[in-house]
Order: C-alpha cells, then structure tokens, then sequence
C-alpha cells in the first residue's frame, strides 16, 4: 500500500484545499464541487493547526493571480457568473490581463455559447451539427493565438483542450489536456475530458500524466468507462485503505462497479448506505433507479420519485427516475414525456437518450428508437446499450447486416458480456453463418451467460441442421441447472424435445421423466399427456410380447422334455431285438420253451403295467402332438398277430423283454380308445407275437 499511495494524508488535504480555492475563483463549480467532498471525506485528517506562516500563504492564495486593481472587475464578473450570466460576465472582464480574470473572460465567452447552442437544440436536432459549432471558431482562434504566445496557464489549456474536443479534433484535445493534468494536477474537469478519448486499456497505461496521486482517481474512472470493472474496483479498495475509506465518491464509484457486474444486491446495498450517509444527494440517483427496475422494486422507485422531486423537480436526475417509475407501471407514453423533459435540462444527458429509446422499442416505434440510440452514441462512443439498443432494432425491421454491425461495436466494448455473443449469434444464424453463430453461442457459454439461453440457442441450432445426437447433448446441459434458465417456455422445449428423443430410442424411464416435467407448462401439458400415453401403450406392448415369448419358450422345454421320454420308451422297447443274429444260432428243448413262456408272462404282466404308469404321466396335449409314434407302435403290435410263428428255437431268447413291450402298448391304445379291459392272450399268441416282432425288427435293423 505505501507503494501504491506515498503521499501523507495531511499533504493530501492541503493539496485539495488549493485545490478547492483555485477551482472555485475560476468558476470550475463541478472541479470544485468534487475537490470538496474529497477534503470532506478526509475530516479525521487534522490540518487546522498549521503555522501561522502557512495560514498567511492559504489566505493569500485566494487572490493570486489577481492584480489589485482588477479586482473590481474581476469580483463583478464573478457575481453575474454565478447567477449564470456569462455574458456579462465575459463583457466585464474583457480588458483584463492577469491570469484568473483573463481565463474568466474566455471561459464565460465558451459557456455563453454552449448555453445558446443548447437551448437551441430540440431533441430532433443534431448535437453536433455544424452549423451549431460556428460560434466556436472564433474562440478557438483566440485560444490558438494565446497558446501560441505562451500566455496560457494550465487552466487555458484546458479549455483549449474542450474547444478542440467540442470540434471533434480529438487527437489535439488528447494532448493539451494531457498538458494541462502535468500543470494543473489538481484540475479534476481535466480529467473528466480526457477519459473519454481514451479507447483502449494499452492507451491509457501508455498517458504520461505525471507521479501525482490524483492519477490513481483518473485510472479507476477511465477503466469504469472502458468497463474493466475488476482493475477499478482493486483501484478504489486500495484508495479506501489508503485513508479516502469516508468519501462518498468512492461509494459511489463502486457501487457503480457493481452496477456494472450486475452484482445488483451489492449495489443496491452500496446505494443506500450512499444515500443515508448523504440523503440529499441527487448524483447517480438514476443510477440507482435502474437497479431498482431490474428488482421491480415498485414501492421503492415511487418512495425514490417523491424524496427527489421534493429536493429538486427540475434536475435531469430526478425527471429519469419518475420516467423509470412509469416505466415499470407499463406507462410508456408517461415515461418518454419526462425523459424528453430531462433531456431539454440537459440534451447531453445520456442515460435520457438511451433509455427514451428503450421506451420507443417497447412501443413498437422503431424509427422514434434509432434517432434515440443515434444521439446516445454521439453523446458517448463507449456507450454499449446505444449500440445494442441500435443492433436491436434494426434486427425487428429485418436489416440484418446493419444490426450485425452494430451487435459488434457493442461486444468490442463488452467482449464478456454473453448478451452481445448471444445476439451475434442469432444474427449470423439468420444470416444462415451457422458456423460463427456455433462459435459465438459455445463464448457466451464459456464467459457466463447472463440470460441463460445460450445454451438452448445452440441446442436448437444443432437440431437445425439435423446433429441431433449434439442438440440432445446440448439441451441435457440446458436442462441441468432449471434454476438458472430465466425462459421457461425455452426450459419446457427442451425437456418435450428430450422426451421425444427417448421415446424413439425406446428409453421410456427418461422419457417418461422428461414428459412428466412438461406438465407443469400451460402451453405444453397437452402433447406432454399425450407422450405418456403413447409411452405407456408401447410399455403394456413389451410386457405383453415379453410374455408371450416366455410361454412359447416354456412350451418348447415342455414338449422337448416329452418326446426324449417317448424316444426312450421306444428304443427301451427295440433294444432287444438286436441280438437277433445271435438267437438263430441257439437251440433248446421244448421243456426249455415252456419254463419260458410262463417267465415271460410274468414279465409281459409286468412290463405292462409300467409302461402304462409311464405313458399316463405324459400330458394328454403332448400324446396328441405326437402322432407318428403311436402310428409307429399301432401296426408293429397289429403285425405281432397275423405274422408266421417263427421257429421255436428263437422263443427262449427275446421272450423276457418283447411282449412286455408290444403288452404296454396294446395297453395304451386301449387306455386311448377308452377300453379298459387289459390285452391277454394264451402263451400261444405271446410267442407267434414275439416271433414275428423279430422278423419286423431285423428287417428294420438290417
């Protein structure tokens, strides 16, 4: 801090005393005004008891520059100066020589002039037209002859400097008014010239102004009005913890940092403490009725409107904040009448100019608009709502190159501001520049989008040109944060978009999700219930068909289980007859045919009974799908009984297993046909029967 600030705070309050004095027997009222409540805010500092040698040299100091015997003229131009009478003033001084009486003459001559070219002006007339700027001529050929004499002091220069920027000679204005901040350190007008021909961060750090202290006060006002708010602010938080932590311009200043941050709450904070501390005080009032707008704090702005008509009904500060009050009342015709009322107290009077051609855009009235946001910019370049004010309204009447144009001058002077990319944006989207519309969409994302939309301006542009897989990603980002997307219905598109994306992806959860969202809109809730019921027909559809694939699968295990079973009662009854080969070889006596037939009617009673538990577990839908093996087993148990009874020495060997297995089957059959009588037969029959299964089965086997 000692680096940033090295001068004592006691020096600091002497300087502005002079200061104060000097200023104030020029006439500089606003200089001086400042100057004051500078030295007001440093009352802690205690310099009062001084040596009487200094309180001698600060009484003088009051008519230096002044000879004696000029000193009637110069106190009765004095007096009509104040009481506004710049004539007069100028007329009564017009002889003298020495410096404060001569720059009263010259610059009571420029202020006689600015007061008839202003009261001249309507607010359809050019403010700098040039038949306006005529009278100026000659003063200005005057100064350049005194100039060139060397009889200018640093308060001459000054006003040389503002009669060449009133001529729009701003390279020669920049440089006498940097002469005169070298001269006269303490000139704060000076400074208040020179900022606005200041462009560029790199021009102003590159100003010889000098090591004085004061510089600090011009860097943090020029970077306000370059918006580099951060750099300001730093500025006027070391200056308050340099000791300057009580004056109410610094409060000021940085409430207007915030303002510009759109910090509102602090601001609105740093406002009031302003106007507690100070509760007369109409500067940046309209200021602060602006931040009270952007609230809708309506009993707030009227309670302002009254406390500032009752101070003074005829500052250009007060007629702002009753046209902001009627404003907000949707009062528009009201309104406009008293922004035109503060512009005829003040046609330099920018916040007037902009925010009347506010008021003509919420008419409708685009011309009325233009004029407007025209003289806002030529009050102030650096004005970025006039530009964008102007970019705005030439986009309603389809002049899409123009409001580019003016779209750029605005973000050239707010390259973070999302709302100047989002509308470059719009404007190259309507200019079919897809390309730069993405790019300048993706910025606004990246630098913080204040209005929340940029993210859906983008989504919506992808889907434009048939990225859908990007535009869903875009809107899921959108959809996010609901808190923080000021446009509801933008909010609600995006959540029936992502619903519809779902639903053809079959994804019904998050469908279902996003379309329960929808409901809650007016505008979307009809087609959001229609979805759900779309999403919940094609769910009872899956379930359905879910189910119906289950039974069909269950059913072919079932069946798939049931012909293996039949596959085995049928190879358990063929199995035997393999050995067919090996029985024709055998012989036995018919002692040996009889022990076994009796074995194989025990066996074939058997046989019989197990193999019809067998088949009675089968379901009756299986036995009736399987027709082929009962057609199979019929005429094989059939031919049993009309084939020729083989030779008697192949009984023994097939007579265990065979007829159980032709017995089961008759069974079957019978149990099918509804007979319930069991097949019998004499040991007779059994053996023709077993003899001409053997002769089938070793046809079939060969």
């Amino acid at each position: 801090m000692q680096e940033f600030f090295r001068v004592l705070m006691p020096d600091v309050k002497k300087e502005l005393r002079r200061g104060i004095i000097e200023c104030s027997k020029r006439g500089l009222l606003h200089s001086t005004k400042w100057l004051a409540e500078m030295h007001h805010g440093l009352s802690d500092v205690n310099i009062d008891n001084a040596a009487p040698d200094d309180d001698h040299s600060f009484s003088e100091c009051q008519l230096e520059g002044i000879t004696p015997a000029e000193y009637s003229d110069y106190f009765l131009a004095k007096s009509y100066y104040d009481v506004r009478e710049y004539d007069r003033a100028a007329h009564a001084v017009r002889n003298c020589e020495s410096s404060v009486p001569r720059f009263l003459h010259l610059y009571s001559t420029y202020m006689a002039r600015e007061k008839r070219r202003l009261d001249s002006t309507t607010d359809q007339a050019n403010l700098n037209e040039p038949n306006q700027m005529r009278d100026l001529a000659d003063l200005l050929a005057t100064l350049r002859a005194e100039h060139g004499r060397g009889r200018l002091d640093g308060y001459g220069i000054y006003l040389y400097g503002v009669v060449l920027k009133a001529l729009n000679l701003n390279k020669a204005a920049e440089q006498m008014l940097v002469t005169a901040v070298r001269m006269v350190p303490m000139l704060w007008s000076a400074y208040l010239e020179l900022s606005p021909l200041i462009m560029e961060k790199k021009k102003l750090l590159s100003l010889q102004l000098g090591g004085h202290w004061m510089r600090h006060f011009f860097m943090a006002h020029t970077y306000l009005e370059l918006y580099l708010n951060d750099d300001g602010l730093k500025i006027y938080e070391d200056l308050q913890a340099a000791g300057f932590n009580k004056s109410i311009y610094i409060t000021a200043q940085m409430a207007h940092v915030y303002h510009n941050k759109r910090d509102v709450d602090k601001a609105i904070e740093l406002f009031q403490a302003l106007f507690e501390s100070d509760p007369y005080r109409l500067d940046n009032v309209d200021t602060y009725s602006n931040l009270l707008f952007v609230k809708e704090m309506k009993t707030e702005m009227a309670q302002l409107a009254h406390k500032a008509v009752s101070i003074n009904k005829y500052r250009p500060e007060t007629c702002c904040v009753i046209g902001n009050y009627y404003s907000i009342r949707c009062d528009h015709h009201v309104a406009i009448s008293y922004f035109q009322r503060a512009l005829k107290l003040n046609p330099k009077y920018l916040a007037a100019w902009t925010l009347m051609g506010h008021e003509f855009m919420e008419l409708k009235n685009t011309n009325a608009a233009i004029q407007s946001y025209r003289k806002a910019v030529e009050v102030n370049k650096r004005d970025y709502r006039a530009w964008y004010g102007l970019g705005q309204a030439y986009e309603i009447i389809k002049m899409h190159y123009y409001s580019l144009y003016y779209f750029k001058i605005a973000h050239q002077l707010r390259p973070y501001d999302s709302r100047m990319l989002v509308a470059l944006g719009e404007t190259y989207e309507k200019l079919d520049k897809c390309e730069n519309s993405v790019k300048c969409y993706w910025k606004a994302c990246d630098v913080g989008d204040i209005e929340g939309i940029a993210m859906y301006k983008l989504a919506s542009l992808h889907e434009k040109l048939g990225d859908n897989e990007t535009a869903v990603h875009c809107y899921i980002m959108y959809c996010e944060d609901e808190r923080a997307a000021t446009d509801k219905q933008s909010l609600y598109q995006g959540f029936m978009t992502l619903a519809n994306y779902y639903e053809k992806k079959c994804d019904y959860e998050r469908a279902a999700y996003y379309a329960y969202k929808c409901l809650d809109s007016d505008d979307r809730k009809t087609e959001a219930k229609a979805l759900l019921k779309t999403i919940d027909y094609r769910r009872s559809a899956e379930c359905q068909k879910k189910k119906s694939t289950a039974t069909v699968v269950a059913t072919a295990e079932t069946s798939s289980e049931d012909e293996m079973e039949w596959e085995q009662l049928d190879v358990r009854a063929r199995v035997p007859f393999t050995s067919i080969a090996d029985t024709s070889k055998t012989t036995s006596t018919a002692t040996a045919t009889a022990t076994a037939s009796s074995s194989g009617s025990a066996a074939t009673g058997a046989s019989t009974s197990a193999g019809a538990r067998r088949l009675r577990a089968v379901p009756e839908r299986v036995r009736r799908a399987q027709p082929n093996q009962r057609t199979l087993t019929g005429p094989t148990a059939n031919s049993t009984a009309t084939t020729p009874t083989a030779a008697t020495s192949t009984i023994p060997t097939i007579s265990e297993e065979t007829p159980g297995g032709s017995s089961a089957t008759t069974a079957t059959e019978s149990e099918t046909l509804g007979d319930s009588t069991p097949a019998t037969g004499t040991t007779e029959q059994q053996a023709a029967h077993d003899s001409s299964s053997m002769e089938i089965s070793s046809v079939s086997i060969d």
